[in-house]
């Protein structure tokens, strides 16, 4: 059977973060989610997007209750300062939806120093996770997707000896790195979640080839980039709308029969409903999921230590 929003589980009472919320995938997932009941934290960046965003859901489903939080993932003061607001409002956390991204930007800087896609698209999220989990880790059955890219397949792993970039920079191997990194944490989270024994699940999404404003951005971006112009393109004539391309991590959130660790993607790669689909090779490379996680601990200064975080959600 072919699974769709209307599979959604009732979600009153649940707490869901959706970083990006404002546009694209973000918004179609906090959508859907806010249309099952669930209180959708818009977590998101660009806060006159996030508004309207937010307006255009109560538009359609007026008994949704949704609260915008300012999120910068480029900033790690920015992170940090939305983490402690999130977690001040709520005593629990069900979903978090690691979702907002670039895409193949000219070459730049965090405010951190950071390569701005890793920076933006990984390292934020990991250290958004760090902060965020130990309210999950007291949530029963919460879940952590983060959302990958079939550009993984261009990105080469990150090494934990020797500086975090280096070689010539080209903004779609920057990307697929920093969507590989994606995969990474979610798998790397997944197995120290498992071996600390608990019940919160970290879960992969990609899209496919999904027609939303990332293309967009990125043409801008790039002054109007042959390759940039082209995925654009390619996106307008054959990819899918962000309601559909939103399904696979919606699914891997709500689905009652997704179990950490898993990755669920549309059937036909790039295009097709959304279902599991099974991680071979480096994607689950202990070596190089081990690798990230050392080098994200040590660029962020965060010590991720999840069974610890395990030990104090259990006293």
């Amino acid at each position: 059977m072919v699974w769709t929003a209307a599979d959604i589980p009732d979600q009153a009472g649940r707490v869901a973060v959706v970083t990006g919320a404002n546009g694209g995938l973000g918004y179609e997932t906090a959508r859907a989610l806010a249309a099952r009941g669930a209180h959708v934290v818009m977590a998101a960046r660009n806060q006159h997007k996030a508004s309207d965003a937010r307006n255009r859901i109560l538009a359609a489903a007026p008994t949704a209750t949704l609260e915008i939080v300012p999120l910068d993932l480029a900033k790690l003061a920015s992170v940090a300062e939305a983490a402690a607001a999130i977690t001040a409002r709520h005593d629990r956390l069900d979903l978090l939806i690691n979702n907002a991204g670039i895409m193949a930007t000219p070459e730049g800087r965090t405010d951190d120093g950071f390569e701005r896609q890793f920076g933006t698209n990984h390292l934020g999220h990991f250290a958004l996770t760090a902060r965020l989990l130990p309210t999950m880790l007291r949530t029963p059955g919460a879940r952590v997707v983060t959302v990958t890219s079939t550009a993984r397949h261009m990105g080469r792993p990150v090494a934990a000896a020797g500086p975090l970039d280096g070689g010539t920079y080209d903004p779609w191997r920057a990307y697929g790195r920093s969507k590989l990194a994606n995969l990474h944490f979610a798998v790397a989270l997944h197995a120290r979640l498992r071996a600390a024994g608990a019940d919160t699940a970290s879960l992969v999404a990609h899209p496919g080839l999904s027609a939303t404003d990332l293309q967009a951005n990125s043409v801008a971006a790039s002054g109007g980039g042959l390759s940039q112009r082209f995925f654009h393109g390619l996106a307008r004539w054959t990819g899918m709308s962000p309601r559909r391309g939103a399904l696979p991590q919606l699914r891997a959130a709500t689905d009652p029969t997704a179990r950490s660790g898993q990755l669920y993607a549309p059937r036909f790669g790039n295009n097709g409903p959304p279902v599991r689909r099974p991680m071979v090779g480096r994607s689950v490379s202990p070596r190089a999921t081990g690798a990230l996680w050392r080098v994200s601990e040590r660029e962020t200064g965060i010590m991720f230590d999840v069974a610890a975080m395990v030990s104090d959600a259990r006293t």
